[in-house]
């Protein structure tokens, strides 16, 4: 774990063992892989110290420094903030992860919309004074459930968003489909794209973008299969278009060939694990599914 804490809008990191050595620019560009243009905005706007002295981006680390970063000012939280009851799982200065109740969108797609997850974070941080620019890293489907990460500073927010693209954001889902499955795992290796007769829904297609889905029995029962779901990419609709491509509609969900047998989508986002990029603390968070 490393040692970090908030001081004003700074925030700051004592230099552990493992980054001696390397500069400023390597632990930017090599470590964190943060964007260049983002980290040339650090660079020029002067928001980086080394033991409270200007930083030369170009020379070595040693263990022990105090790495500064300007990252805590206040800014426009980007969506209007709203009261609406939420469930915190996790938060520290740099990220929120909540629990997501089926029905709520993740963030507005227009203007005019203030009911979403993304306006009740904002009212959660203007409530305790942080006006930080939030940011969904990835998404959930409006009826899904279940834990989504926010970021609450842009270099948390590029940082997560690669770790995200290079899959080292681990989540798992759990659904209630139709039927008893035959195999008790596997993976649908099947690439999505939309489909032409319908706005909103997709289809598997050779000509799709590139999709994985690996699923494993949970439970059977009469009628139904619970099942625990893996992505290894995040296509839209992913989950509900491969568990139908095989047979298996997602109970309630009616988009995907399975007329509504229940009051809600029966797929929930249960489990978040991945390294802090900051603390390097393992961060897991799990939320039990309740459509049952």
């Amino acid at each position: 774990m490393i040692v970090t804490s908030k001081k004003g809008d700074w925030f700051e990191l004592i230099i552990p063992s493992q980054w001696e050595g390397i500069t400023l620019e390597q632990l930017f560009w090599e470590v964190w892989k943060a964007p260049r243009k983002l980290t040339h905005q650090f660079r020029m706007e002067k928001e980086v110290t080394i033991n409270h002295m200007q930083a030369k981006w170009n020379i070595p680390l040693n263990i022990g420094d105090r790495l500064n970063i300007r990252l805590f000012q206040e800014q426009d939280f980007g969506v209007p903030p709203t009261y609406i009851e939420m469930d915190i799982l996790y938060e520290d200065e740099h990220l929120l992860i909540a629990n997501k109740p089926p029905g709520l969108k993740t963030h507005p797609n227009t203007p005019d919309e203030t009911e979403t997850l993304a306006n009740a974070v904002a009212f959660h941080l203007q409530a305790k004074g942080e006006f930080r620019h939030i940011k969904h890293v990835h998404r959930l489907d409006q009826d899904t459930s279940g834990v989504i990460l926010f970021s609450k500073n842009k270099l948390a927010g590029a940082i997560l968003d690669r770790m995200l693209e290079e899959r080292q954001i681990k989540r798992n889902y759990e659904a209630l489909v139709q039927g008893r499955m035959k195999r008790k795992k596997g993976t649908i290796d099947a690439p999505i794209g939309r489909d032409r007769h319908h706005p909103t829904k997709r289809r598997v297609s050779p000509n799709g973008q590139p999709a994985v889905t690996h699923f494993e029995v949970l439970e059977f029962n009469k009628n139904s299969t619970k099942v625990k779901c893996q992505l290894d990419t995040g296509r839209t609709h992913q989950i509900r278009v491969h568990l139908s491509s095989i047979g298996h509609p997602i109970i309630g969900d009616a988009l995907y060939g399975n007329s509504p047998t229940s009051k809600r989508l029966a797929l929930h986002a249960a489990r978040l694990q991945f390294i802090h990029p900051f603390t390097l603390e393992s961060i897991e968070v799990s939320s039990p599914s309740t459509f049952e």
